[in-house]
């Protein structure tokens, strides 16, 4: 089953299978959108590729398509279509391969300038034809209006939560919620202790370096949480004394919006 668009010229070149998820929660809870994307496959061969022809490109599984600075996956697609080596793209929508208008339109000139096709699964357009560049830009303006509102939508909800006081903010170690949502000291009465004793330090050395040289002399270990949420014991380090000290959870207050990330410029993945 081949394509009206679809030449002898595309054919001779790859087809890339575009494969992406917004974050590693949704790589391991939502196995049914990464079996649609990877039976792309079928496909690009009902569409007259060969097996050997086809690549996927997954490497960006986990990753959030606001930009394309931290996308090596999508680099590479970038790549393959300026070497002239895809015919046609593949992805399941045009919010896996961009949810950005300033990386969507560029994409778009590439693949007309060398000739790309681009399929998701309503059909297959060529960039190069006016009523596909429109069907494309309007897919792209509409990708990126969705991801501005899903953003509108979710901090609303954070705000609306935190205006009632029921917004449930990850605890630091040492404080455990219990079923009932109260916050409580954590049963382990060593983590209880080591806590303890560093706010008793901070007021006999009134000084985060010298609580560090002082434990780090007398081998004692602060605890932290990993990025899993799992309890570690680790060499105390300024930086962690302070964020302990400065934590107001430790104090029995609630705060939510301490922090605020801005970026240094349009093209910089800096913040």
């Amino acid at each position: 089953m081949s394509h009206e668009l679809i030449t002898a010229r595309h054919l001779t070149r790859r087809a890339i299978i575009y494969i992406r998820q917004s974050s590693p929660h949704q790589v391991l809870t939502n196995q049914e959108s990464l079996r649609l994307q990877y039976a792309l496959r079928s496909r690009a061969l009902d569409l007259g590729w060969h097996e050997n022809d086809i690549q996927v490109i997954d490497t960006d599984l986990g990753t959030t398509a606001a930009t394309a600075q931290h996308r090596e996956g999508f680099k590479e697609l970038i790549s393959l279509v300026t070497l002239n080596q895809v015919g046609i793209i593949l992805s399941v929508d045009v919010t896996r391969l961009s949810r950005n208008c300033s990386d969507w339109y560029p994409l778009l000139d590439l693949c007309a300038y060398k000739d790309c096709l681009i399929a998701d699964r309503d059909g297959v357009y060529d960039p190069r034809s006016p009523n596909g560049r429109l069907l494309l830009g309007l897919k792209g303006q509409i990708s990126e209006m969705e991801l501005y509102t899903l953003r509108l939508r979710l901090t609303a909800g954070l705000l609306n939560k935190t205006e009632r006081g029921d917004l449930a903010l990850v605890l630091p170690v040492g404080l455990v919620r219990a079923t009932d949502g109260a916050v409580l000291k954590d049963p382990n009465r060593e983590v209880q202790d080591r806590i303890a004793l560093l706010f008793d330090s901070v007021l006999e050395q009134r000084s985060a370096a010298q609580i560090v040289r002082t434990w780090r002399e007398q081998g004692l270990f602060l605890p932290r949480r990993d990025r899993f949420g799992d309890m570690r014991w680790r060499v105390p380090s300024i930086a962690s004394v302070i964020s302990t000290l400065r934590n107001p959870a430790y104090a029995g207050a609630f705060v939510y919006g301490r922090t605020r990330t801005e970026r240094t410029g349009l093209s910089s993945g800096r913040s």
